[in-house]
């Protein structure tokens, strides 16, 4: 057991209590970053709407291509985000869970810690919600990019500056496509 200070060892209970604050504060960083998840997909929304609405009125296509990029940056974010809320679970129940259990067992075995990280994983309508989040999150942050740029082909300008800036586009929007897929945990 690693020793809180100096050369003294930690006591059982002194180690619960550290365990049960790291859990507290990875739960608190996971509720955070689920907020900071469902906000950027409603700034995404908002981003597409703003970006539609200045190309509309002030008559200039090219500035489409501010879409993909506000898409991808955001698109990214949520992934992160996504992606660190279901690493902290996995922890919780893989890492953290099985060491509370071995302070706090007394030999029967019938203690389990943070059933809910896993139980919760094995709704068997889960796979069909995680494959339905992965169209939405396709359909939010790399639909309205391809839309824009298929726009952007087929009504010019088609300059290089543009056709350059749209391809570019184009591969990070395949990027991303790609890490959402990637990222999407349907199994």
């Amino acid at each position: 057991m690693p020793a809180i200070s100096g050369t003294t060892a930690a006591s059982p209970e002194r180690a619960v209590t550290a365990l049960l604050s790291e859990y507290d504060a990875l739960k608190a960083e996971q509720r955070q970053r689920i907020g900071m998840r469902s906000h950027l997909l409603y700034g995404t929304l908002t981003a597409i709407a703003g970006i539609a609405t200045v190309t509309t009125s002030v008559g200039r296509r090219e500035l489409l291509l501010l879409l993909p990029l506000a898409t991808t940056v955001l698109g990214w974010a949520y992934v992160t985000n996504d992606h660190k809320i279901a690493a902290i679970g996995r922890y919780v129940h893989d890492r953290l869970g099985p060491r509370l259990v071995g302070l706090v067992d007394d030999g029967s075995g019938d203690i389990e810690m943070f059933q809910w990280e896993r139980y919760r994983r094995h709704d068997p309508r889960r796979p069909s919600r995680k494959r339905l989040q992965l169209a939405v999150d396709l359909a939010a942050f790399c639909a309205p990019p391809l839309a824009a740029l298929t726009l952007l082909w087929l009504l010019g300008p088609h300059t290089l500056v543009v056709l350059i800036g749209s391809a570019a586009a184009l591969a990070t929007v395949a990027v991303l496509a790609t890490q959402i897929i990637r990222y999407a945990d349907v199994a």
